[in-house]
This record gives structure tokens, sequence and C-alpha cells, in this order.
């Protein structure tokens, strides 16, 4: 099979898997909020979740919910999760991190609620008003413990395709 030249256009579409540490996995998600996530159902296969979430100061990802959700209740049965991390497009680059989770509840979910919140969309104008706004709506919050992680990988074509140049 001919190579094709990295001065081709296609090669601003080449797959890449970059291994990280945890400060650059870290670096990665910290402004991405757009995930899937993967618990699992009762009968062994998973559940996946479109979710909005924020990885919070503490090293651990935050995603509000409500408890009659389908993920807080696969949670509850067993914490073992998978969390897609996805960027702004769909060919964008995206993470998989796998954990372990937690369901809080009110109250105690109030202080993971206001760090879910403070990182997505940074400080509220009125924190009293939030709390009370998520007791009103009978939040709960996930919080995961990633416990390890893929690479950091983006879709294309193979390297394999490329002339070395």
């Amino acid at each position: 099979m001919e190579k094709i030249s990295r001065d081709d256009p296609r090669a601003a579409h080449m797959a890449e898997d970059r291994t990280v540490d945890r400060d650059e996995l870290f670096d990665f998600v910290r402004d991405k909020h757009r995930w899937v996530l993967a618990t699992t159902r009762a009968d062994g296969r998973p559940q996946l979740s479109l979710v909005t979430g924020g990885l919070i100061a503490d090293g651990r990802l935050a995603i509000a919910t409500y408890p009659e959700r389908a993920k807080a209740k696969n949670i509850a049965a067993d914490q073992r999760v998978s969390v897609g991390v996805m960027g702004d497009e769909f060919n964008s680059a995206w993470v998989q991190i796998d954990g372990d989770a937690v369901v809080h509840h009110l109250p105690d979910a109030l202080d993971g609620l206001v760090e879910y919140f403070r990182s997505i969309s940074g400080e509220h104008p009125d924190w009293d008003e939030y709390r009370q706004a998520m007791c009103d709506q009978g939040k709960c919050v996930i919080l995961v413990e990633p416990t390890r992680w893929g690479p950091v990988s983006k879709g294309g074509f193979p390297p394999s395709l490329f002339a070395d140049d």
C-alpha cells in the first residue's frame, strides 16, 4: 500500500492516542463538560446516560441528577462506572475514565452540588439561592473517584497510512 504524505490534508485527521498522567488528565478534563456516564443495570448490561459533569477541586468527577434516575439507582447497586469525556466537536479528542461512584443525597449533597456548579460555571451570584433551588428540585450529586483512565484519543486515519517523511 502506498503511504500518504504528511503534507496531505488528510494528515490533519490522523488518529492519536496519548498516554497521560493524573495531572495531564485533569488538565484535559477541566474545561470539558459533555460526558457519557456508563453504569451497570441489574441484568449486567450497560446503562448509558448523557450528562453534564465537572472536575471538582479534590479531583473527583461531579454529576448532578435526581435520585429517581436510572444512573443513581444503578450506582447504589454497583459503584463501578465509566465516564467518556468528550470535546465540543464529534471528532475532538476524548478520554474514558473508570472509577468508583457514590450518590450523595440531600442535605449531604449540597456541598457537592456547589462544587459541581463551580467547576462548570464558576461562582454563583447567590449561593444560598442556589442551595435552596437544589433542595426545591430534590437533586442529588454523583461523585466519581477516578481509578484508571485510557489514553486521550482522537479518531481518524491510522498513522500507519502516512509516510514518515
